[in-house]
């Protein structure tokens, strides 16, 4: 029984979410008005039925009175009773044997009930009663009169009650039209500032013309639309000024390995071609190109693979989890040593939970000690600090290396920034620039410093886990 009420529910859930906000307007200020008329027909109804019923009755017991009035002068058995007029009240009088007496060509009414017997008995004062019948409805008063009782009654009528029905009805309709037209109106106007904010959208979307902001109108949720809107055009124009610089930025970074490959594989070529190669290229020379050749190899390798992770930005597969900051730097310490073979890692680590991703964490902690990696003197070894500072985990990389200078500081983690005097030096500039996005993405701090060992302190504050007040870590070293 249920499936197809079901069906036709869902059929017109379908059909009203097909409709547009102006129908559905429409359709909602119509039904309202319609609902609102048919209460107030309602309360209407029952408020006029009542005050007629009112009327009648009080018209009833006036009539009674009189009619009890002559008949206690005259008499029940002689009280004179008028012909029937054709229309108006109807009239009978119940004698104590149980007998009636109505009026010549009086239509009948209904039998006297067991309780109107009672009143002509003497045993009530007064009744009053409605009956109903197939034909007519008939409203009685009977009222004690002398030895019996008088009853005045009326025909029940419905007439006023569906003349003003059938006038509410046309009321009713006319407003549920002018609601209607009134809604469509409204929403038409109410709907303009939309209507201007999707073409302006359209137009946007169309002439990918990111720079025409869409005009600032109207008031409460229209304006928070519209600048929410704006705001994120405005996202959109720094994400491709973004993209834009980073292709002009890898172009420029890529274009000096490139070049230096080109010209020594051009070079072995044209060598090998001629049969030179072995006359012109001592092994020792030969030796030394084919290891240029792997050093620019790996150079375009690893900054291929730091625009890749810094084009990504934030979008990562890789879900945060609770991890012990500890083992992953102690991973990323043993990774660099694999790496670079002749880097040496002091590790001082203390256990610190934290919330995060942890390849992301993981490579920035390598791109920090690679970046001191390259300024370290070879005897003297990176340190590499982890310690809960309140509610922060609290990494430091540390090098004994010639330091930053105060003019760099500011830059250390823009991409492709490189000092003047780093650019004699492997790398792309990117590595730091990573370190700064990851940090930012688990909501913490990266800065730069000078240590007390004369070179760079890299500090970075991470947000701790509450766990992390429960554990304590030990000292490690990586050699």
């Amino acid at each position: 029984m249920s499936g197809p009420a079901g069906r036709g529910s869902r059929r017109l859930t379908r059909w009203w979410r097909r409709q547009s906000l102006r129908t559905r307007v429409t359709v909602i200020a119509a039904t309202a008005i319609a609902v609102s008329v048919f209460a107030a027909f309602q309360v209407a109804s029952e408020l006029l039925e009542w005050e007629l019923r009112n009327t009648a009755e009080d018209q009833l017991r006036v009539d009674s009175r009189v009619l009890a009035t002559n008949a206690e002068r005259a008499g029940l058995v002689r009280l004179e009773l008028p012909p029937y007029p054709g229309s108006g009240r109807l009239v009978r009088v119940i004698l104590r044997d149980g007998s009636i007496r109505t009026p010549d060509g009086q239509p009948a009414l209904p039998p006297v009930s067991e309780h109107a017997g009672l009143v002509a008995q003497g045993a009530s004062a007064d009744l009053m009663e409605s009956g109903d019948s197939d034909d007519d409805g008939y409203l009685v008063y009977t009222l004690r009169a002398g030895d019996g009782a008088v009853q005045v009654a009326r025909v029940a009528d419905d007439s006023p009650i569906n003349e003003f029905g059938f006038g509410m009805l046309l009321i009713g309709l006319f407003c549920v039209v002018g609601g209607a037209l009134v809604g469509r109106a409204v929403a038409r106007t109410g709907l303009a500032p939309i209507d201007r904010l999707t073409a302006a959208a359209v137009r946007v979307a169309h002439t990918r013309d990111l720079d025409a902001d869409i005009p600032d109108e109207g008031g409460g949720e229209i304006r928070r639309l519209i600048r929410s809107i704006n705001d994120m055009l405005a996202a959109l124009r720094d994400s491709r000024r973004a993209q834009r610089l980073l292709a002009e930025d890898a172009a420029h970074e890529l274009k000096t390995p490139l070049t230096s490959l080109r010209l020594n594989i051009e070079l072995l070529i044209r060598l090998d071609r001629r049969g030179t190669l072995d006359s012109a290229l001592p092994a020792e020379s030969r030796t030394r190109l084919l290891n240029d050749l792997g050093a620019q190899m790996a150079e375009l390798s690893t900054l291929a693979a730091e625009l890749t992770d810094l084009a990504r930005g934030d979008v990562s597969d890789e879900s945060a989890e609770l991890l012990d900051l500890a083992d992953v730097v102690v991973a990323a310490a043993i990774q660099a040593r694999s790496r670079v073979p002749d880097i040496e890692v002091a590790l001082d680590v203390t256990s610190v939970w934290v919330s995060g991703r942890p390849a992301a964490l993981q490579r920035a902690v390598l791109n920090l000690i690679d970046n001191a990696g390259k300024w370290s003197p070879a005897d003297q070894p990176i340190q590499v600090r982890l310690r809960a500072g309140g509610a922060s985990a609290v990494l430091e990389v540390d090098d004994a290396g010639p330091g930053i200078d105060a003019a760099d500081v500011p830059r250390v983690f823009d991409r492709f920034y490189r000092a003047d005097s780093a650019r004699a030096l492997p790398g792309s500039g990117l590595g730091l620039s990573i370190v700064q996005r990851v940090v930012d993405a688990h909501g913490g701090r990266a800065t730069v410093t000078r240590s007390a060992r004369g070179g760079a302190l890299l500090r970075v504050d991470l947000p701790a886990a509450p766990i992390a007040r429960l554990t304590a870590g030990e000292d490690t070293a990586v050699r």
